[in-house]
């Protein structure tokens, strides 16, 4: 049973939370063309979370330290959600843009929405009605067509490589992980949850750095790099995690999956403003029908993942 929310709770639409973790992402995407050359993927995932568990440590530590019986209690769940969630899912994701272009890169997130619907059915028995089907493939279609420039013959040259290979695995990732927050356990604050698989998972990313440095692949440390790391701790990382966290408990995570088709939407814009790229017809278009689908969607479907806070 979903518990009721206090009041405070409640001031912020799930919805508009969600809108604004694929944007606090797609500013992600545009850093990391930046840090591409600098970063290594295992210290950039390495780093990033580092970062982000200072962010975090000074709100998080007291809910912590209330509430360290109950993290004991359940360690092998935070031990999962913080392996797949923060660990395993970005580097592999870093690691497969090394690999791939970064438009492949955008088109294989797209399809979280679907994955996240088919674990769901395959290992919940989740199901969407007609209408979210119909929601989800009309949001689908917006998201090919910004990413095929309209052309179908675009879209029928896409190829998969071994670095798209590495992204889909790591959206498989993400995907588990949105369905596992479930077991988030009852009661535990959110800021104490995030910080509990921030450690765990940025621990679990210690040794493939080390690796990677043994490798010879360092990064190359300047005032850029440590703002841009900085900026993707607290918004892509922090922030963005606690908001689909919430938005997953309100919404479910069926529904909360569709708005990662916002990520192309955000990412054309930003590239527009600022870095200078058109924005065309087909741009337009594609946003519409990406709108109308998570609009069919979220109007008509709630199904919240039984999970308490504080």
């Amino acid at each position: 049973m979903v518990r009721a929310r206090p009041a405070t709770q409640r001031l912020v639409s799930p919805y508009v939370l969600l809108t604004l973790t694929p944007l606090f992402w797609a500013v992600n995407w545009i850093l990391g063309r930046a840090l591409h050359q600098d970063i290594p993927p295992m210290a950039m995932t390495f780093f990033r979370w580092f970062f982000a568990v200072v962010i975090l440590a000074p709100f998080a530590l007291p809910h912590v330290l209330r509430q360290r019986t109950l993290i004991r209690r359940n360690w092998r769940r935070l031990l999962l959600l913080g392996v797949v969630g923060i660990g395993s899912h970005n580097a592999l994701a870093y690691l497969g843009l090394n690999y791939t272009t970064a438009t492949n890169g955008v088109i294989l997130n797209s399809f979280i929405p679907v994955m996240i619907i088919a674990i769901a059915w395959i290992f919940l028995r989740q199901r969407l009605t007609r209408l979210q089907v119909a929601g989800v493939a009309i949001s689908l279609a917006g998201v090919l067509t910004i990413l095929s420039g309209g052309s179908l013959a675009a879209l029928a040259a896409f190829r998969l490589n071994g670095g798209d290979l590495l992204v889909i695995l790591s959206m498989a990732m993400w995907s588990t992980y949105t369905i596992l927050l479930r077991w988030r356990p009852a009661g535990l604050h959110m800021l104490s949850f995030l910080f509990t698989i921030a450690v765990i998972g940025d621990a679990f990313m210690l040794p493939f750095w080390l690796g990677e440095q043994a490798l010879g692949y360092r990064m190359t440390w300047s005032w850029q790099a440590f703002a841009a790391l900085a900026s993707v701790a607290l918004f892509s990382s922090v922030l963005a995690y606690i908001f689909w966290n919430r938005g997953v408990e309100e919404v479910g995570p069926q529904v909360a999956g569709l708005f990662v088709h916002l990520m192309p939407v955000f990412g054309v814009l930003l590239a527009w403003l600022f870095l200078g790229e058109r924005l065309a017809l087909f741009h337009v278009a594609g946003i519409g029908l990406i709108l109308a689908g998570i609009g069919i969607t979220s109007r008509r479907g709630r199904g919240a993942v039984p999970a308490g806070t504080d």
